[in-house]
């Protein structure tokens, strides 16, 4: 999956990276200011505005990774590993059966959170396609006949039924919102 999208109307302008997107709406909006352009991020589903002020390499210039990279680094933890510290609010009992496992109680916390993100796995992916298809469908089609029973069938896995109420969608819309929801309705 691309990570974003955009749409000049109800028509695919293109999906990307984000400079490949910011890039093709900028020359759209180049040609026709004032173009009827929606940029928006595949994962969440979210509309997302890009600065596109300014020349193609400005655009670029923005959006290159080192511009993107701008948090500050933390000092406390294990920076070059990625780790970082924070606070963890537990009961005495609950810090004395973490201490008390191999490894100490960051080991242990480390393997029971990438266990829960193991187990559950499937089960978030599913929930992530649902709510960022029906963000974008609120976004763009929220006044299309059969919406509702869209989004209905959506959060009830009912893969035939979300089908079958989108399939009078404009086409690049529908194929966009079917895109985004695939996994949910993944066994």
């Amino acid at each position: 999956m691309s990570n974003f999208t955009a749409f000049h109307g109800n028509r695919l302008l293109a999906s990307g990276s984000a400079l490949e997107v910011a890039l093709t709406a900028k020359t759209l909006l180049d040609e026709h200011p004032g173009a009827d352009v929606l940029i928006f991020d595949d994962l969440s589903g979210r509309q997302i505005d890009f600065n596109l002020a300014g020349s193609h390499e400005d655009v670029a210039a923005r959006l290159a990774p080192e511009a993107q990279n701008t948090q500050p680094r933390r000092a406390p933890g294990r920076p070059r590993l990625g780790v970082v510290a924070r606070e963890v609010t537990l009961l005495p009992r609950q810090w004395d059966w973490l201490n008390a496992q191999p490894g100490g109680a960051s080991a242990t916390l480390r393997k029971l959170v990438d266990a829960a993100r193991t187990k559950d796995a499937p089960h978030e992916k599913a929930r992530r396609a649902k709510s960022a298809a029906d963000t974008f469908m609120m976004a763009m089609l929220g006044d299309q006949p059969g919406y509702e029973d869209a989004a209905r069938a959506l959060y009830a896995g009912d893969a035939k039924g979300f089908r079958r109420r989108i399939g009078n969608w404009p086409p690049d819309l529908r194929t966009h919102v079917e895109r985004l929801a695939a996994p949910a309705f993944e066994s």
